[in-house]
Parts: structure tokens; sequence; C-alpha cells
């Protein structure tokens, strides 16, 4: 075989050995999605009466079944269609950060974006006595402010992912303090409210949550994957990035803000609801193995924690927690199992 034909056979190998991998990352991601639906409509069909499929189809296309019209249409179908969104707003904004900073504890839980938000929250709920849209304001508020923060104190001649995350935890335990404080002096009639914030819960969810979210996602959505193409280049190093014609620090600033934005709709709409942010990318990376960006599935793999937490949370315990208990039942021996294998391998997770 002449050298110029081994070179052909080598570019058509790696040519077909591309094509495999996008099919198969296509397969997987259809299959997400698909299971996205799938625990979607179980949620709007189970209950303490369970509908049939064709009951539940009849009322989502606006047709009057009588009982179900109110169930379904009324009760389930917002608190389904909210746990898709905080999921995926989620999954997109966690991994974001943690493909931003190249380290997968780079989380809005864990770094202190949604510890702001929180601290807002519980004031706005236990000294301020604020309704349910105030207090949903000044989360975000809360959240943006934080985030702002914690870039200001880590960036040092730019911004240094390690730093960033130490900075984060630092400033999170500090709010996470303020928090406790405040929930020790709670009167007993607020502290049910807060401590429901806290946890992040679904329960008792409306259109008036599912809206902003959705117009949030709408929104922001694009930008984000606007940022993937300079995200990626990111990943091989500030230095080559900007060889490559990145500006950095202005792609972080701007991701940044975008990524904790879409955090701030969600944990307005339905809590910091825990490690879902955090968990979404790992999961995602390892569902869908390839080079590209992992935005979608994350995305994906966020609505389907959400979507099958709480049905786990409402049908499956013998009781009916919030949601984030569940996320955080699953998120924290993830967390451990992170840590451990940073320690094995000398800091690479």
């Amino acid at each position: 075989m002449s050298v110029l034909t081994a070179e052909r056979v080598a570019a058509q190998a790696l040519v077909d050995g591309r094509a495999r991998r996008r099919r198969a990352r296509r397969r997987a991601v259809l299959a997400l999605a698909v299971l996205v639906v799938v625990l979607f409509v179980v949620s709007l069909m189970v209950g303490r009466t369970f509908y049939p499929l064709g009951d539940v189809v009849r009322v989502v296309l606006g047709q009057d079944v009588p009982g179900a019209s109110f169930t379904v249409g009324e009760l389930r179908l917002p608190r389904a269609v909210l746990a898709v969104l905080t999921g995926a707003a989620f999954g997109l904004g966690g991994v974001t950060f943690q493909t931003m900073l190249r380290n997968p504890l780079a989380s809005p839980d864990i770094i202190g974006v949604t510890s702001g938000a929180s601290v807002a929250a519980v004031i706005g709920i236990v000294v301020l006595s604020l309704d349910e849209t105030l207090v949903s304001i000044a989360a975000m508020a809360a959240a943006l402010s934080t985030a702002l923060v914690i870039y200001l104190l880590a960036f040092t001649d730019g911004v240094v992912g390690t730093r960033l995350i130490l900075v984060g935890i630092g400033v999170a335990a500090m709010l996470d303090s303020v928090v406790a404080y405040v929930i020790v002096r709670a009167a007993p009639w607020d502290l049910q409210d807060a401590l429901r914030w806290l946890t992040g819960s679904l329960n008792g969810a409306t259109w008036d949550q599912v809206v902003p979210l959705a117009v949030g996602l709408a929104l922001l959505t694009p930008l984000l994957l606007g940022q993937a193409r300079n995200l990626a280049l990111l990943q091989q190093g500030d230095d080559s990035a900007t060889a490559l014609g990145v500006r950095v620090e202005r792609t972080r600033l701007v991701t940044l803000v975008t990524a904790v934005a879409l955090v701030s709709f969600a944990t307005a709409a339905a809590g910091p609801i825990a490690f879902v942010a955090f968990l979404s990318g790992p999961i995602a990376a390892r569902v869908v193995r390839g080079g590209d960006s992992l935005m979608l599935p994350a995305a994906l793999v966020g609505a389907l924690l959400v979507c099958g937490a709480d049905l786990l949370a409402q049908h499956a315990l013998g009781a009916r927690y919030p949601v984030g208990v569940v996320t955080g039942a699953l998120g924290a021996p993830f967390l451990l199992h992170l840590l451990i294998r940073s320690h094995q391998t000398g800091g690479s997770l």
C-alpha cells in the first residue's frame, strides 16, 4: 500500500469515527428528550386520582374533561411545566459554569450564587414579610450581586477557575451563616415558608411562576448557546483561546452574568433546588460522549432530574416531600465521590 493510499485510509477512518460519534450523540440526546417527555406525561397522569393518557391529552389540547380539567390543567400541568423549565435552567446554568471554569465543582450552588439568593429570600420572608413576587425579585437581584462580588474578589490579572471556586465557597459559608441566624430568630409562622423556599419546592406551582421563567429561558438560552464555541476554546487554556481570537475575560464575564441570570430565574420560581446544577453536567458528559457542547444534554438531564425527583418525592416515599429533599439526597453522595476522586488523582476531577 502506497503512502498516499495509507493517508487516505487514515483520513477516511477519522471522518467515519467522527460521524459515528455524532450519530451516537444524537441518539443519546434523543433518548434524554424522550425520557423527559415520558416523565412529564406520567406526572400529569398519576396522583391521588389516576387519569388515563387520553384524558390528559384532551385536557392539554383545551378540551373540557370533568374532574381532569381542574386537577390536570390547574394543578398538575403548571407543576410539571415548572419542573421541566427549572431543571433545564439549572442544568444549563450549571454546565456553563463548569465548562467555563474547567471544574465540575464550579456549580452555582457550590460557589455561593444560590446562597446569595437564599439570604435575600429568607430576609424578605422572615424580616420584611414580603409577598412572593417581591421575594423572587429580591432573590434574583441578590444572586446576580453575589456572583459579581465573587468575580471581583477572585479577579487578579484575570480570573483563575480554582481561585474563583475557593472564593465562592468562602462567600457561600458566610451567607449560609446569615441564613442560619435569621432562621433561628424567625417566628414559627414564618419558619415554614422560609424552610420550604430554602429546600426547593414545586408545591403550589402556578402559571404566574412559569411565565417569567419561560421568558427568561427564551431570552437567555440563545445567548449562552452563542458562547458555546468560545467556551469550548477556553477548555484549551486561556493562552490558546486568546491566540485563537477569544476575548477571554469578556467571554467569562458575559457568560457568567447570563448563566447567573438564568439560574436566578429558576431559583426565584422554585427555590434553590439542591445539586441539580451540580449534577447535570457530569451526568450529561457520561451519557453523551464526545467533544461537542454539553449545554443541550445538560439542560435535558436537569429537566429529567427535577421531574424524576418530584415524582419520587410525591409518590414513592410514603409522604409528600419537597423536590429539593430528593435531589439533595442524590447530590450529596456524588459530591463526596468527586472529592474522593480528586484526592486519589492528585486534584484532577
